[in-house]
């Protein structure tokens, strides 16, 4: 019996011979970050268990994300005392308002093919995109790592879903992965391995496998995996001939296997208040929206805007709807404003905000209020998520955002996309 890419990059990092799903194990932490939110409690917890100096500070980073720009005055105690620890403890890595973590972890190729990583958020699973094998942890796990660059994982079993053939105009990664979690539901993955294979994950950017890999968690899943390839090793800066074995084995043991026809995929919709709970968008034709949000760590890549851009050029969003948008870092930012991208989003009518987690938390920059309904990008739609408890939030692809807005309802985004 051979191995999944989960079971490889473990081993890898352990130097174990085998593994087996449901082993516990110490692995030896690759690269951590913690974000703004989280750091006052880790430093707190660090220090109540007697550590004086991190393992290594050159493997830790700290990303200010979530409080960024600074929308209530306690807000400034987490990032001084993240900046008061990282001077101590000598951590170079330290990013205020450069963009949202799961973006900026792979961008900045702190996170590259094969490794462990361990992160303050849930969705950690996003580097799982580029193979390695990434999660999220609590403040008191993290502390611990601080202090002795390891921690125990139980190794999880692997659900394989294979995606082939090509996906129809207006279906994007984010309609695969919705169309996912609405098959096995918010629990259907809970502390397993999901692995995407297949000819469509072979053909989807970086940015859109980075989209799969970051909403595994919706479905409970520890990691989110794709076997990194040339898209991968370009991206990541990484000679290819050193990973050319983190693959799963073609006798690897699955827990279950789904196949999915990339063609019968159809642009959809996660209605309130579970990213289960899906639609096809011509069921929710017609549902009045009063705010559309592009951005986050799922959907806020220059692929994105780029989406929004070719359906909003030239075109009006529709009098009394909002639409927020949020680059997912700087250089993505700047790169939208250099292509033209930025300016067409403005002249239809879009908010821009900078790059951070934002709205996404619900902590700034266009919070809804009671009875409204927001369509977004973003991986979640709990009640209060993004505002009010009294608000609705559907969740969705950029296209399908980006074409609600310019009728101020939910519609099928295909009739603004061109055929090429």
């Amino acid at each position: 019996m051979g191995y999944t890419l989960a079971e490889k990059i473990i081993m890898k990092n352990t130097g174990k011979k085998s593994v087996t799903p449901g082993e516990l194990l110490n692995v030896n932490v690759d690269r951590v970050m913690v974000h703004d939110i989280f750091a006052p409690f880790v430093v707190e917890k660090f220090r109540e268990m007697g550590f004086e100096k991190v393992w290594n500070p050159d493997k830790i980073v700290f990303v200010y994300d979530h409080l960024v720009p600074t929308s209530f005055i306690e807000d400034f105690r987490h990032h001084k005392i993240g900046d008061d620890f990282a001077r101590e403890q000598n951590i170079k890595a330290v990013h205020r308002s450069d963009g949202v973590c799961h973006q900026l972890m792979p961008e900045l190729r702190y996170v590259v093919p094969g490794q462990v990583v361990f992160g303050t958020d849930s969705h950690t699973t996003t580097y799982g995109a580029i193979g390695a094998f990434s999660t999220g942890i609590g403040y008191t796990e993290m502390a611990a790592i601080f202090g002795t660059g390891e921690l125990w994982i139980k190794v999880p079993p692997t659900l394989k879903f294979i995606i082939n053939g090509d996906l129809p105009k207006g279906v994007y990664a984010k309609d695969i992965i919705l169309r996912i979690l609405g098959d096995i539901g918010a629990d259907g993955a809970t502390y397993k391995a999901m692995e995407f294979t297949g000819s469509t994950i072979d053909g989807l950017s970086i940015s859109s496998r980075m989209t799969l890999s970051n909403m595994a968690v919706e479905a409970g899943a520890k990691v989110g995996v794709i076997a990194p390839d040339e898209k991968t090793f370009a991206f990541s800066g990484v000679d290819g001939n050193k990973y050319q074995d983190l693959k799963s084995d073609h006798d690897a043991g699955y827990e279950k296997v789904f196949t999915y026809d990339a063609s019968t995929l159809k642009p959809v919709v996660a209605c309130p208040s579970n990213v289960d709970n899906i639609s096809d968008v011509e069921q929710l034709y017609g549902t009045k929206i009063d705010q559309g949000f592009i951005g986050s760590c799922t959907n806020g890549r220059l692929e994105d805007l780029e989406i929004a851009a070719e359906i909003l050029k030239g075109r009006k969003i529709a009098p009394f709807t909002r639409l927020i948008v949020t680059p997912a870092s700087r250089s993505i930012y700047a790169e939208a404003v250099k292509k033209g991208i930025i300016g067409i989003l403005v002249e239809a009518g879009a908010i821009m905000n900078p790059p951070s987690c934002g709205l996404c938390c619900g902590r700034s920059g266009g919070i809804v209020s009671d009875g409204e309904k927001v369509i977004a990008t973003n991986n979640r739609n709990f009640l209060g998520r993004m505002g009010s408890p009294k608000s609705e939030i559907f969740l969705a692809s950029p296209a399908t955002v980006a074409a609600a807005v310019l009728e101020g309802k939910i519609v099928n985004p295909r009739k603004y996309l061109s055929d090429d």
